[in-house]
């Protein structure tokens, strides 16, 4: 159905009427983290280096070799991220990634240290995360709250507030089930089976993470009266101001 205006010359036009839109805070929130997190190629990204190492290394035992081809395959995916003139968020982050693995494993020679970066990543990551939870302030609102402009409006809502603290948990699982399996994998010297459990906890336990919280917030309902502010907290304009949000592997 479209409305009618008229012209500077008299004549009626129609003017199509404005799509209603019907969002739900789950629908919002499910946008949010699916930009964040870079969807599926951003993963992939991430963890090319990682694979580059690893396999490198079970073949060579030359750790220089490997950081180098782990690095090279990075500038690779950048590259094409250059061409194809995308967003090169994800790359950089795995490049900056395997520069600080390479700094950590040179300077002791040792070529598990390559891998801990990351378990100190996921642990203080996990440890931040429960710690937004147990004080109320769930990091997943936050999240949601700088889209909306209002950064602490969603605590007024006990049941936005139980909702994000359930997809916080399900953020800083992972991050919890990596340590729990690769410390002791780093603490044994096991460099082929660390690089292969960071490559099989990298982005599959993340898409398995993701899959969840799009099961809890498909179950969910909760509608956002005001079409207006829907169709703006879903525009493209409104997602591109998401922070980072990007575990490591």
């Amino acid at each position: 159905m479209s409305d009618e205006t008229t012209s500077e010359d008299g004549t009626a036009q129609e003017r199509p009427s404005t799509p209603t839109t019907h969002a739900t805070v789950e629908q919002v929130v499910r946008a949010r983290l699916a930009q964040a997190l870079g969807g599926v190629r951003g993963m992939v990204e991430t963890a090319i280096p990682t694979i580059g190492f690893t396999l490198s290394w079970i073949i060579t035992r030359d750790l220089e070799r490997s950081l180098w081809i782990g690095g090279g395959l990075a500038v690779v995916a950048l590259l094409v991220r250059i061409v194809q003139r995308s967003t090169p968020q994800f790359v950089i982050n795995s490049l900056f990634g395997i520069g600080i693995a390479a700094v950590f494993a040179l300077r002791s020679g040792e070529a598990r240290d390559a891998f801990l970066p990351g378990l100190i990543y996921n642990g203080v990551y996990a440890v931040v995360l429960i710690l937004t939870i147990l004080v109320g302030h769930p990091l997943v609102g936050y999240l949601v709250g700088s889209v909306t402009g209002d950064l602490t409006g969603w605590r007024r809502d006990k049941r936005m507030v139980r909702l994000c603290a359930q997809l916080t948990w399900l953020l800083a699982i992972p991050c919890v089930l990596r340590v729990i399996v690769q410390y002791p994998l780093w603490a044994a010297d096991q460099v082929a089976l660390l690089g292969t459990a960071k490559i099989a906890m990298g982005w599959p336990l993340q898409v398995a993470a993701l899959a969840a919280m799009a099961y809890l917030l498909g179950r969910n309902h909760t509608p956002i009266e005001d079409p207006a502010e829907a169709a703006r907290l879903l525009s493209d304009e409104a997602l591109s101001l998401r922070p980072p949000l990007q575990p490591r592997d």
